[in-house]
């Protein structure tokens, strides 16, 4: 062992993590419960990186607003921060702020888990027309994203979503429900006033494949039926079972439930209520894309064609020459998320994702990159659910204390050392005191919100800043 590595063995292994959602909390949170650490082993010493001035990335900014397990999610987040040994240091930009060379100066080892924002690419013609729209933008929107737009375009009656997933059905149900259902949740204002004045009537949902190959889960499809009017519309034709999906129903619980729930849904023809309600959510199966046009050359969504499929016994799907169009004035692509190049990393671009070997960081050349390490969505691609994230984080960790012997010594391990160089380059970095001000300040807007004239009863539990520079300054006090 050198002199470098002897004398790093004696104090804290300083590790920073870049990104604050539930892959960088999980992965702080099972390095300090390991058994080395707990066994006084070795000491650790984390500090938590965030671009955002608030903590929980995804979970604040890429879920919808009503989604029944944000705040159960949430509070296990909070509860790992608010014990007080993983650091928070929010505001800060990988890439700008800090650069990989200022990370290997204080930190012996370094995670990123800055996970996947992008809409993955659905290359037909037509993608680029007004009206046309990323529904990972969408989301960032209806979450107060501070860095987009505070306006959204929302003057279509029509909107078709393309895609099977979570995401897809959060769009649509954020596009087909009433404003006014989600204003006990965190929705930011300017969002509540744009959903309200929307003339939508019908959102369309399409797969391309059929109701036993979908994607989402019981839980997100359930919700959809919990909107009030809203009617939910299915179609018998898009209803084939091949042998495949037979042996999905019979053999996964989850497929079985979903099925079940959907056809009783079309038997039910719950768009033939006595009293239809004012809009509808359709849900199609076995249209695949093929191309969003406009009107005589008006630059704008007019419509979307799809090809009619069949299911070829495998469970995919294969073209039956049969196309339909559907006149729409707005498309969402909902068909997944791709991460984002890092500087000074290698990037599968293909894939979205840091070239890794379970975790461990590897150069052009495939070696593994000492001290740099990868977990969740940039790990392993937008794919999984929380429990997913957890497992990742354990196998990233893993190699982590395998190698921590042999890890590159910092040359400035003080932990003051990177709130100096901080400070000296005049970011305005937020931290965990900083979100529990800010986290207080969004509740007493809800407080009081609830407390007005205007509140009909509806109690709000919080209301979401959007400003960047309002959630620094509230942060910063």
């Amino acid at each position: 062992m050198s002199n470098s590595a002897e004398s790093a063995a004696k104090r804290p292994l300083r590790v920073a993590i870049v990104g604050a959602g539930p892959a960088g909390v999980y992965a702080a949170d099972i390095l300090t419960k390991s058994n080395e650490v707990k066994g006084g082993d070795f000491e650790v010493s984390i500090d938590l990186f965030e671009a955002y001035p608030a903590p929980y990335g995804l979970i604040r900014y890429g879920v919808a607003p009503d989604h029944p397990r944000i705040k159960g999610i949430v509070n296990a987040l909070h509860k790992v921060l608010d014990r007080g040994d993983i650091r928070f240091l929010g505001n800060v930009t990988y890439g700008r702020d800090l650069k990989l060379h200022d990370f290997r100066a204080f930190y012996d080892a370094v995670i990123f888990s800055t996970g996947a924002i992008k809409d993955a690419d659905l290359d037909i013609p037509g993608v680029e027309l007004e009206g046309s729209f990323g529904g990972a933008d969408f989301v960032s929107w209806y979450d107060g994203h501070p860095d987009v737009p505070r306006e959204w375009p929302l003057d279509a009656k029509e909107i078709a979503v393309i895609g099977n997933g979570n995401v897809a059905l959060d769009v649509a149900r954020m596009l087909v429900k009433h404003a006014d259902e989600l204003l006990a949740t965190e929705i930011p204002d300017n969002v509540y006033q744009g959903l309200k004045n929307s003339p939508v009537t019908d959102v369309h949902v399409f797969g391309r494949r059929g109701p036993a190959q979908v994607k989402f889960t019981p839980l997100e499809l359930r919700e959809l039926s919990h909107a009030e009017d809203v009617d939910i519309v299915l179609y018998p034709e898009d209803f084939e079972f091949d042998e495949a999906s037979d042996d999905a129903i019979r053999s996964n619980n989850q497929t079985k439930t979903m099925v079940n729930t959907m056809t009783n849904w079309l038997v039910e023809e719950h768009a033939e209520a006595e009293e239809p309600s004012s809009r509808r959510l359709h849900l199609h199966f076995l249209h695949s894309p093929v191309e969003i046009y406009d009107d005589a050359g008006s630059g704008k969504v007019a419509g979307i064609k799809f090809e009619r499929m069949q299911l070829d016994g495998t469970g995919n799907v294969k073209g039956t020459g049969e196309f339909i169009d559907y006149p729409v004035q707005a498309v969402y692509r909902a068909i997944g998320y791709h991460g984002s190049a890092l500087d000074e990393l290698e990037y599968d671009a293909r894939r979205g994702v840091i070239p890794n070997e379970g975790g461990r960081v590897l150069d052009a050349d495939g070696n593994p990159v000492p001290g740099i390490y990868a977990t969740g969505w940039i790990k392993r691609g937008p794919v999984g659910l929380i429990g997913h994230t957890k497992g990742d984080a354990l196998e990233t960790i893993g190699f982590l204390l395998e190698d921590r012997l042999t890890l590159p010594p910092a040359k400035n391990p003080d932990p003051e050392a990177i709130i100096d160089l901080l400070e000296e380059r005049g970011i305005e970095y937020t931290t965990w005191e900083g979100w529990n001000r800010l986290n207080a300040h969004e509740a007493a807007l809800g407080a009081a919100w609830s407390e007005s004239g205007a509140s009909d009863g509806v109690v709000r539990e919080r209301i979401k800043v959007v400003p960047r520079e309002e959630m620094i300054e509230i942060s910063r006090g």
